[in-house]
């Protein structure tokens, strides 16, 4: 890490470690609330993430999963709800100090909940840019609110350590602000803004384009809500700057040769005298019953020029289900 920007980045969040700032980031997506689950407060406090990379669909049969910007470790506390075996965690953070505050929180969250041993979670000082972990060795790779901060180079080799440690139909599972609106070099460069998870944010199709030159072969878009504004009083701009955060699943599966089956949340409806519609290329639709599809799906039928079948548009909330 040789940029200066993750000096910012590191004295940041060595001050947000040591003294829990409630408001450096603003969580979109409700806390999960699980049976028999006690959040400690200060977790809770120090909550630093955008949205939620945890979902039970994901965390099914005892999953390997790694964690990467471990913050307070609600999110390493609820992984652990769902694997409950030695080390079966995985916490890594590049901030000393935040290693220390988390494994601090894990102690307490033991005392609080019956269930729960420290050792189900190994922490870790690392590098996103270089893991220190094997090659195909977990199932579930997350990350909430860290990856934004990258500049472009840096980001790719996050996703690409992200991709190396995942099992064949592994899922990275992330959380992070995205900006349609151009930001200036300006804000872009300032550092601070840049480690405050503002100014770094990047386009969703952006994202999605790494995502696939990475490797991914299916790309879930979950969900995407308002975040953030930037605004000429506050900030070195003379436009509105809207910021979002998006919950995105990438999948390590094979690439399709026509590219990687991209979620948005649309959904096809055929609505015409048949009991059914096959389109000949394994999508068979139901008379008027809603079949989620990929953004290749919409756009193969929509060809069609059918006058009996509605596609919506990207509605950005995807819950699985849906066909290729």
């Amino acid at each position: 890490m040789k940029d200066t920007y993750f000096k910012t980045v590191t004295d940041v969040y060595k001050s947000a470690a040591e003294n829990p700032d409630v408001g450096l980031c603003c969580t979109t997506t409700p806390i999960w609330q699980m049976p028999d689950l006690h959040i400690p407060p200060k977790m809770l406090d120090m909550n630093y993430g955008c949205g939620s990379t945890v979902n039970p669909r994901d965390l099914v049969n005892n999953p390997s999963i790694l964690c990467v910007g471990v913050g307070g470790g609600m999110e390493l506390l609820q992984f652990a709800y769902f694997s409950r075996k030695p080390g079966r965690v995985i916490g890594v953070d590049s901030v000393v100090e935040m290693l220390y505050a988390c494994k601090s929180n894990l102690i307490e969250a033991q005392r609080r909940n019956d269930w729960f041993k420290t050792e189900f979670v190994n922490l870790k000082e690392g590098s996103a840019l270089d893991l220190p972990v094997e090659d195909s060795f977990v199932d579930v790779a997350a990350q909430n609110c860290l990856f934004n901060i990258f500049k472009q180079e840096d980001l790719k080799k996050a996703l690409s350590e992200m991709y190396r440690v995942l099992k064949p139909h592994g899922r990275l599972i992330l959380s992070d602000p995205v900006c349609d609106t151009e930001i200036s070099d300006d804000l872009k460069n300032d550092s601070r803004l840049r480690a405050l998870c503002l100014s770094g944010s990047i386009p969703l199709s952006e994202y999605v384009k790494l995502l696939s030159e990475t490797g991914f072969g299916t790309i879930e878009v979950r969900a995407k809500r308002p975040y953030r504004i930037l605004s000429p009083n506050h900030y070195n701009t003379d436009k509105l700057i809207y910021i979002e955060n998006v919950e995105i699943c990438a999948i390590k599966n094979p690439k399709p040769a026509d590219g990687p089956c991209i979620f948005t949340g649309k959904t096809a409806i055929y609505f015409g005298d048949k009991d059914y519609f096959d389109d000949n290329n394994g999508h068979i639709m139901k008379q008027n019953q809603p079949l989620a599809i990929c953004d290749k799906t919409a756009k193969n039928l929509s060809d069609l020029g059918r006058d009996d079948i509605f596609i919506s548009d990207s509605t950005w909330f995807y819950d699985g289900g849906g066909c290729c």
